[in-house]
């Protein structure tokens, strides 16, 4: 398999400067450490990335918007939102984590020097920034770009599945109204920021191609892993993308001090094996993951050198190491999902 591993040193210049945020290049840094000793540079293809331009940005937020963080955050320091701060290093942070996720996503798309997949460790995170507003720590929503030039490059449909504890409104609300795109999250509920209920499944054209897993506080592996088996793998294959997109944040963690979940390293890597074989059998691996949340930086690179080992496998093996949950509030919740999703997917 052939990997590709989106990094530049000028992520680490996005820094908050009044306090110290969860959002910080300590993350990076622990990250890069990571894969240093899982010598995992010399198993992939490692790819600088590039500033996205604004006819590619403007895919997704509005012009205004653009122009306003354009004029407001060069060089400056200050927030744009109550959580979102923005350093001198942000603008420049900012367009190379869209660049990157572009570039990624569409070389992937096209196998580009044979890649197959691959994952984008940029900051600021995306999935939150909303058309016309930053939001969440988010001021560009990178997937939502990166999925707007896959379609631009030939793509007919991409899946992107959101698997951060926190629901990725931003994306949810880019893409609710289309069929090209399908969006499904599994994400901690209620909890911030407000939106992803089960019953939010789309509208108009776009019906049936939201795909929200709401848990609740304190899910471990197991509940993750019935989401993945009844819900969200099944649909992504039914759905046939051309490619498969993943906002991979990892603060459903067990040791996050933000998320209040409970997966485990263990249970990080059988997801990741979850989602490479149903990339594999929907769009031919086809598959490229995000940096967004995790916020225990060691834990963070623990999950990240699992992952890459588990896309890099020659032999992917049992990926079901982790029983299914026996909650009945769970059994409910996924029961109650099928239902609503009846009319679109058969589950």
């Amino acid at each position: 398999m052939a990997v590709a591993l989106v990094y530049d040193e000028l992520f680490l210049n996005h820094r908050d400067p009044v306090y110290s945020h969860p959002e910080c290049p300590e993350r990076l840094i622990a990250v890069q450490g990571a894969l240093q000793r899982a010598e995992m540079r010399a198993r992939t293809s490692n790819r600088t990335p590039r500033p996205a331009t604004r006819s590619e940005i403007t895919r997704v937020h509005d012009a205004a918007y653009f122009d306003r963080v354009q004029r407001d955050v060069p060089g400056e320091e200050g927030h744009l939102d109550p959580d979102t701060f923005f350093s001198g290093g942000s603008w420049d942070a900012a367009l190379h984590a869209a660049g990157g996720a572009v570039d990624l996503a569409v070389d992937v798309l096209k196998s580009t020097d044979g890649l197959t997949s691959g994952m984008a460790l940029v900051r600021p995170p995306g999935h939150h920034a909303e058309a016309n507003r930053a939001m969440g720590f988010c001021i560009f929503n990178n997937i939502a770009v990166a999925a707007e030039a896959a379609l631009a490059a030939g793509a007919k449909r991409v899946a992107i599945l959101d698997w951060d504890v926190h629901h990725g409104n931003g994306s949810q609300h880019t893409f609710e109204k289309r069929a090209d795109v399908l969006y499904l999250s599994t994400h901690r509920y209620p909890f911030y920021p407000g939106t992803g209920s089960h019953r939010e499944i789309g509208k108009g054209e776009g019906e049936g191609f939201t795909v929200n897993v709401p848990l609740p506080g304190g899910c471990t592996d197991a509940e993750f892993v019935s989401a993945f088996d009844q819900i969200i793998c099944p649909v992504v294959a039914q759905y046939e993308p051309d490619l498969l997109l993943v906002s991979a944040g990892f603060d459903a963690h067990e040791q996050d001090p933000l998320g209040g979940m409970g997966i485990s390293d263990a249970g990080y890597r059988v997801l990741s094996r979850k989602v490479r074989q149903v990339a594999d059998q929907a769009c031919g691996g086809k598959v490229a993951a995000l940096l967004e949340g995790g916020y225990n930086v060691e834990a963070l690179g623990r999950v990240i050198v699992g992952l890459l080992e588990e896309w890099l496998a020659d032999d992917l093996g049992d990926a079901d190491q982790i029983a299914q949950s026996d909650h009945p509030q769970i059994g409910k919740l996924l029961d109650d999902i099928k239902r609503i999703l009846e009319p679109h997917w058969n589950l």
